[in-house]
């Protein structure tokens, strides 16, 4: 592992370094999305390049299994930054979480809940009738009727399968 990460660019390590627990304890919000976001881009790199390389490897190779062998440096950075980005968004989660509950408690603050008013009791509504509003022509009538019809053929059908 450390062979692995002495072989990473300088930016690399940078950003590896940039997710240590103990200096991403102190950021912000802010600050961890925009950390979650270069860390993101850093994995799918690569592991778009593990397997697009894996992809033409393995005619070469004569396999899978031989391919997988000859582009365990890429697959090896895609999994540090893998690891690396599991534990930024942990972090996001937690600290996204005191700031919802942060602002939960200042809006309870800032509002307090009103005092209820004793509820009244209204009269009762007859319930409304049910009233057809279709269009009442000989034309729609027909169509509807026929309509029922046909589903009462298609089920009869099925009834008489059983």
């Amino acid at each position: 592992m450390d062979a692995l990460l002495g072989s990473l660019t300088e930016n690399e390590l940078a950003l590896v370094r940039e997710t240590e627990p103990g200096r991403i304890a102190g950021l912000d919000e802010d600050a961890l999305i925009d950390l979650h976001n270069r860390v993101r881009r850093a994995r799918t790199k690569y592991v778009k390049a593990y397997r697009r390389r894996a992809a033409t490897r393995v005619e070469e190779a004569g396999g899978r299994g031989k391919a997988h062998a000859q582009n365990a440096r890429r697959r090896y950075k895609a999994e540090i930054f893998e690891g690396l980005l599991a534990t930024v968004s942990r972090q996001l989660s937690l600290v996204a979480q005191a700031s919802a509950e942060a602002y939960e408690t200042e809006r309870l603050k800032a509002d307090p809940p009103p005092v209820a008013a004793p509820k009244r009791q209204k009269a009762q509504k007859p319930a409304p009738q049910l009233i057809d509003r279709r269009p009442n022509s000989p034309d729609l009538r027909k169509r509807a009727a026929s309509t029922r019809a046909s589903g009462r053929r298609r089920q009869a059908r099925k009834d008489s399968r059983s």
